[in-house]
């Protein structure tokens, strides 16, 4: 189990999206935008997201991504080791170096462990307790459709200036009707 920038903004993003879990997808855009993490990073990562049932993923307007189990059912070392997964030749290299000694293998084992024990809920609560704000869901504001024919209500003018040279002459000089 690695300590990373890959799984720090792994575990960054489900806690965003565990916290609007209430709103439906969230966008990988927002997301980007809200904690500054490049928009094609963030898509490498829902994609081992995806692929470990972390995640699912909902396509179209209003799209995005949702928790794929309960959040009380991840574990940071869920997310974890879901994007830093060894590849085949960094576990073959670890059999063979100095790492897989018995200090280092039961290190790794303890923070397994730990990591294990974090659910996605606690540190979802950990945010709302230190007064992490979530936007307020967006108000849907019903769109008014036309037809292709439908042509505007035009209302009568009132006109409210003299209508002839004499009429305004009359309104300029006063005493004169």
């Amino acid at each position: 189990m690695r300590l990373s920038t890959k799984s720090r903004f792994a575990v960054t993003a489900m806690i965003d999206v565990a916290l609007r879990e209430d709103r439906g997808p969230v966008s990988l855009a927002a997301i980007s935008e809200r904690h500054q993490i490049s928009l094609s990073y963030l898509e490498q990562l829902f994609s081992k997201l995806r692929q470990a049932a972390l995640v699912e993923s909902t396509r179209g307007p209003g799209g995005g991504y949702s928790l794929g189990r309960a959040a009380e059912q991840i574990s940071m070392a869920d997310i974890m080791s879901a994007v830093d997964a060894p590849t085949d030749e960094e576990a073959a290299g670890e059999q063979d170096s100095w790492v897989s000694s018995d200090l280092w293998s039961s290190v790794n084992n303890q923070m397994l462990a730990h990591l294990q024990s974090i659910s996605l809920r606690q540190l979802v609560a950990e945010q709302r307790a230190k007064g992490v704000a979530v936007e307020p869901a967006p108000v849907k504001v019903p769109s008014i459709k036309k037809g292709v024919f439908a042509r505007p209500k035009v209302e009568a003018l009132k006109i409210t200036a003299p209508n002839s040279v004499f009429a305004l002459a009359a309104t300029l000089v006063p005493g004169r009707s």
